[in-house]
């Protein structure tokens, strides 16, 4: 990966539908070029996918929050397919810690919420914590800020 990619993951996480004309220009590449490379970080995994951001609170799920969940690891071949097929939770993690797992979830309602997390409580102790806010959302990571603060990449494009 180069400033060129770098650059590239960056204005596509500011905006995913940007046309390739645009992206190009603003890379100085051509359309062709900037389309192989754009190719060559999907195949090797750099992109993941490009996606949509819905707002939560408009489209009528303003409820969101983070369980913690104690589950044991007996149970992760019942838990797994049972949260990866309710539209309700948003994302998993398996973490360290005291408690195994943490979810992040979004509901219409705190009523919508306790039914899941009573449901979620067969498998073992919970905590839960609402969100408020949302003052700096996941969508992006600074890549290019980050290696350049690293020196990884000069500003000039230049690899250290």
């Amino acid at each position: 990966m180069d400033a060129i990619d770098l650059k590239l993951i960056t204005l596509l996480q500011k905006n995913a539908r940007m046309p390739l004309k645009e992206l190009a220009n603003r890379v100085y590449l051509s359309s062709p070029a900037t389309a192989a490379r754009l190719e060559k970080l999907e195949k090797s995994g750099y992109i993941e996918g490009y996606h949509l951001r819905v707002d939560l609170k408009g489209a009528g799920f303003p409820v969101v929050a983070f369980i913690s969940l104690d589950l044991s690891p007996e149970q992760k071949p019942t838990f797994y397919p049972a949260i990866q097929q309710n539209p309700n939770v948003m994302e998993c993690y398996c973490i360290t810690g005291r408690f195994s797992q943490l979810l992040k979830v979004a509901f219409p309602s705190t009523e919508a919420l306790d039914i899941f997390i009573n449901e979620l409580q067969q498998y073992g102790h919970t905590q839960t914590q609402i969100a408020f806010s949302n003052p700096k959302s996941a969508s992006d990571i600074g890549l290019q800020d980050i290696f350049e603060r690293d020196g990884l990449i000069k500003r000039n494009g230049q690899r250290s």
